[in-house]
């Protein structure tokens, strides 16, 4: 199997729309008009790149970052990867890991000083972000806005 990473294309929304289900089951699907508006907002943002991971040519996995410029650490930006997901019927072939290693690359290339994620409550996730060099130093806080 052949695997690419590349940043998503607009052309790519239809899988990105599938992948987030698969992420978040309980969500309601987005409205194209919306999901269209979306996309355009993300395109045009500075430092966001949609990252996909490719298998043999079907977009199988993807995560989201945005490079955050920062006035600490002598002006070090922090990349923050979000929305991580690969399709289930992909999984444990190497995707996660590939797509993980870009959004490091991400970072590498922007001066980033850190790449900093917030990951589900599962161990095995825990397990695969350690196995790609992360490691759990603080405790992430959250407020959900009904």
């Amino acid at each position: 199997m052949t695997i690419t990473v590349r940043p998503a294309a607009e052309a790519d929304l239809s899988a990105l729309l599938a992948l987030y289900g698969e992420l978040n089951p309980d969500d309601a699907p987005l409205p194209q008009a919306s999901a269209d508006a979306v996309w355009a907002a993300i395109s045009k943002q500075q430092g966001r790149t949609v990252l996909v991971a490719e298998a043999d040519g079907t977009v199988a996995g993807t995560a989201d970052c945005i490079v955050m410029p920062n006035l600490t650490r002598g002006g070090r930006a922090i990349l923050f990867v979000e929305n991580v997901v690969v399709a289930g019927s992909f999984r444990r072939r190497g995707l996660g890991r590939r797509l993980v290693e870009a959004a490091v690359g991400l970072g590498k290339a922007a001066g980033c000083y850190k790449v900093q994620l917030l990951a589900a409550d599962d161990e095995y996730v825990h397990t695969f972000y350690r196995a790609c060099g992360f490691k759990a130093l603080a405790e992430g806080f959250r407020r959900y806005i009904p």
